[in-house]
């Protein structure tokens, strides 16, 4: 089964069953998924990133293991990367199924979007950088905030570089939003139908409290002792991924298991909010409400809508 043209595209907060949607659809499409989540392109980082076990996948899971933890691999590089898997797919007459919920990755992919390089190694640089690394993206991105709002808007916390040039823009007297006017107008790359997973917000607290137990169950304390070992505390983009930042402050003694796992819990459910802040501005999500839907009839709503028909 083939929609030659289309790219679908499978959002929402994390824990509300995007993977498992997306590989259904893949499978009934004969395609495959390509992730769009800033953190799964790392090797080692799984069990915290939700990544679908190899020996478990239905379908190719194209996008995750791309990198090392301590690569410079930026949200330039994941279009540029992407963009080739999907435009792979296009030309063997498959559907892409993108699923992931990082807003600014999934707008890197499907709309034009420009990434400048920037400049590196320099003092304000190394200063802004520093602030990420010890307090964290969210505070690096409320800095920005406190300076430019419109700025401020139009990058997503997450993109830790471009939040850092925004900054370095200003300190040259330069607003980042006057200069990039326009950037986050919809001019799509391709042919996308966006849907997006949403359910009660309680209900949705309580199954990313179920997967953070999960995690620790499944080893996540190991994994990211692993990872430490080989210097995951000294990657800026790496360390700021929710579940190795908390286990990272555990495994230094600065918290104990029991706060870090609440930590990460709480921070899981503050990203969540973010995400569908973030997809809410785009008007072209089809929303799938899981309170009255399950994955079945969500399945059935998406691919009638690749054949055209009401949904």
């Amino acid at each position: 089964m083939s929609k030659a043209g289309h790219v679908v595209c499978i959002v929402g907060p994390t824990a509300s069953g995007k993977s498992s949607l997306a590989e259904r659809l893949a499978v009934t499409l004969g395609s495959a998924v390509v992730s769009v989540d800033a953190m799964q392109v790392y090797r080692g980082m799984d069990i915290g990133t939700a990544k679908t076990p190899v020996d478990e996948r239905a379908c190719e899971l194209m996008m995750v293991d791309v990198c090392d933890v301590g690569d410079d691999y930026s949200v330039r590089l994941f279009q540029r990367d992407a963009r080739a898997c999907v435009d792979a797919l296009l030309a063997s007459e498959r559907t892409p199924v993108l699923c992931g919920g990082t807003g600014l990755y999934l707008d890197a992919v499907i709309d034009e979007m420009d990434f400048p390089a920037g400049q590196t190694g320099s003092e304000a640089r190394e200063r802004y950088e520093a602030i990420a690394r010890d307090e964290g993206a969210i505070a690096l991105h409320e800095l920005l905030r406190g300076r430019d709002p419109k700025s401020a808007e139009l990058i997503h916390p997450n993109n830790v570089r471009r939040v850092v040039r925004a900054l370095e823009m200003l300190d040259e007297g330069v607003s980042y939003a006057a200069k990039h006017e326009g950037l986050r107008a919809r001019r799509p790359h391709y042919d996308a139908l966006l849907f997006g997973i949403t359910m009660d917000r309680e209900r949705l607290y309580k199954r990313i409290n179920v997967r953070v137990d999960a995690m620790v169950e499944a080893g996540l304390v190991d994994e990211v002792r692993a990872l430490a070992e080989g210097g995951l505390a000294e990657t800026l983009t790496a360390m700021q991924a929710i579940g190795y930042k908390e286990v990272v402050a555990y495994l230094d003694g600065a918290l104990t298991l029991d706060e870090a796992i609440d930590e990460v819990k709480r921070r899981s459910r503050r990203y969540a909010k973010r995400q569908l802040s973030w997809l809410r501005r785009d008007g072209r999500v089809r929303w799938l409400d899981y309170d009255r839907l399950d994955e079945d009839e969500a399945a059935r709503i998406v691919l009638a809508a690749l054949d055209g028909q009401e949904v």
